[in-house]
Order: structure tokens, then C-alpha cells, then sequence
């Protein structure tokens, strides 16, 4: 019997180069990888048009589906990415020094609804008790004039207080100009760096965020892996091959990283940051599964929940298949 062919749209994460190349494969699976490297251009293929079998996907756009009775996708308990984001909060100092000081400010930010602004919402708020319902949130895209990609978004069940970039500025301009007192998100301004004004709201980051996680045990989701539910339908076994393949390209690229006599990575200092990450994650610093990830799932939900994507939680058991 021919193995059952199916697509999969990633961007080339370390994680994904062993199921990229060919160094694992799936029992029963043809899987043809298709990189792509900007997410949001595979989450507009996949939201509007179920485009690839599966794929990369933003964890918040599917639990939102889910949250309104969208059955269009299943996901794997898989992350592709997840990031600390206090390193991405960027502000006028001048008109920002604390995080409590963003109320009733203008902070741009690519899309309100995006799995990165909303983490970085309710970090503020749990950790610094901002409140986020009295910002003024400005939409557009970080580095050109207009908006960012063409999401399928969420029906939020109360609406912030949002506009819209119609300007001839992008955001990190427009944060330069002082046109907006911070900006959050993914990537750094061109501004940073150049203007004085312009500074990281956690200049020392990484300690902010090694005492974060250690207290939480959060690590912030971005993606997951979402499939066609009728494929997971007419072949279950799908889900459990897939795990198990993703799961094995993981720890092949762990056991490239941790080759020490000629190292695989451009970065100098690798053994001290490989080090310190055994120090506070444990030999496996981006665990798959439910169980390894369930205070991180379950803050998610919470932020969901508490920002208006959802009106209650949805249960773990609903979004998940093909760990067991």
C-alpha cells in the first residue's frame, strides 16, 4: 500500500531541518515540506483556504476557531515557535519609564490579535498590573505604511480600543517620530539604537525573563501544528505518525546543537548558552505534548479568556491529538 502523501507548510526552523532533508520520515506518510518563511503568509493560506494538509499555525487563531465551534482543524500538541517576549517591548523613555506608565498611551502593534501581542498583554498585566483596556492600540505593519498580512480574525467578544495605521508612516517610524509612545511585537524598530529616545521597556531581558519562566514555568507558545480534521477523520493514525516524526526531527536537531568538537551554530559562546539552558529548562528546553507544556497552555487560555477571544477556557483534551 502506497504511502498516503500530505503537505506541510513550515518555515525552517532547526527543529524541522531533519524532517525537511530526509534524515527522519513519517511511518506511512509522504510528507512533502513546503518552507515558508514568513508565518503570517502561511496562516492567511491556511485560514482562508485549508490550503496545505497542515501546517505551522498561530495558536490564538486556532483556539479561537475551536472556542466558536470552527471544526475545520485539529492540532498537534507541536510548537514550532515560542519566544520570551519583554525583549520585543520598546518605548519613549521619556514618556514611558515604567509599564505601568503604557495606560492611556498609543502603542503600535502589528495585529491586536496576533499570539505575540496578546502574551505580551497579559504578561503586562499579570506581572505589572497594566491595565491593557486602557491603552489605545494603533494597527499596522512594523517596517512599511499599512497593514500586516490579511488575517481571518477573531470575532473579539468585547473590542479594545484599536485604530487603524492609515498613515504614510510604518509603526517604527511612526514611534520615532513620536507619533506613538511604544511599540510591541516580533521585531526590533530601525529606530532602536538610533534614537536615544527609543529603549527596550526590560533592558536586561534575558534575567527578566529566566526569572519569569522559573517562577511560571511559562514559555510562551506562538504556533502549533494545525491539520485538515478530515483527514485526521479518515486516517486517525495520521495524528500519531506525525507526533512521533516531528517529535524524533526535534531531538535530532537537540543532538546537532549539542555537537561540541565542531559546532553546527554561528554562535561564539554556544557551550555557555547550551549550559545555561540545562541549567533552567532541563535537557529538553521546547517539550511537546500537553502535559510538558500545561502551565504555559493553561496561562494562554487564561489570557484568551481574559481579553476577550473566548468566553470561557477550552478544555486541553478538545485541541490536541496524536500524542497518545
Amino acid at each position: 500500500m502506497a504511502d498516503l502523501k500530505l503537505t506541510f507548510a513550515c518555515a525552517t526552523y532547526d527543529r524541522m531541518v531533519p524532517l525537511r532533508t530526509g534524515d527522519v520520515k513519517a511511518e506511512g506518510i509522504d510528507l512533502e515540506f513546503k518552507a515558508i518563511e514568513q508565518a503570517r503568509e502561511i496562516f492567511d493560506r491556511m485560514g482562508w483556504n485549508a490550503e496545505f494538509d497542515l501546517s505551522e499555525f498561530s495558536s490564538t487563531e486556532y483556539i479561537s476557531r475551536i472556542g466558536r465551534g470552527d471544526r475545520t482543524f485539529v492540532a498537534l500538541p507541536v510548537f514550532p515557535s515560542r519566544v520570551f517576549r519583554h525583549s520585543f517591548i520598546f518605548v519613549n523613555r521619556k514618556r514611558v519609564p515604567t509599564p505601568r506608565d503604557l495606560e492611556g498611551k498609543r502603542v503600535g502593534l502589528v495585529l491586536y490579535t496576533q499570539t505575540a501581542s496578546l502574551w505580551i498583554r497579559g504578561m503586562l498585566s499579570s506581572e505589572y498590573g497594566v491595565d491593557p483596556s486602557t491603552i489605545t492600540w494603533v494597527e499596522g505593519a512594523m517596517r512599511t505604511a499599512g497593514v500586516h498580512g490579511n488575517p481571518k480574525r477573531p470575532d473579539l467578544l468585547k473590542l479594545p480600543k484599536i485604530e487603524l495605521n492609515t498613515s504614510s508612516r510604518s509603526l517604527e517610524e511612526m514611534l520615532d517620530v513620536g507619533e506613538l509612545d511604544a511599540v510591541v511585537g516580533t521585531r526590533v524598530p530601525a529606530c532602536y539604537g538610533r534614537n536615544p529616545d527609543i529603549v527596550r521597556m526590560f533592558p536586561n531581558f534575558r534575567e527578566v525573563e529566566r526569572d519569569y519562566y522559573t517562577r511560571t514555568k511559562i514559555h510562551p507558545i506562538m504556533h502549533l501544528v494545525a491539520m485538515r480534521r478530515e483527514i485526521h477523520e479518515k486516517h486517525p493514525w495520521v495524528a500519531a505518525s506525525l507526533f512521533k516524526v516531528l517529535l524524533a526531527s526535534k531531538q535530532k536537531a537537540l543532538e546537532w546543537l549539542r555537537i561540541e568538537v565542531a559546532p553546527r551554530n554561528m554562535m561564539p559562546w554556544l557551550q555557555a548558552d547550551i549550559e545555561e539552558m540545562d541549567e533552567v529548562f532541563g535537557r529538553d528546553p521546547w517539550p511537546y505534548g500537553v502535559e510538558a507544556n500545561r502551565p504555559t497552555l493553561e496561562a494562554l487560555m487564561r489570557h484568551m479568556v481574559e481579553q476577550h477571544y473566548l468566553a470561557k477556557p477550552v478544555p486541553l483534551g478538545e485541541l490536541f491529538v496524536g500524542e497518545g
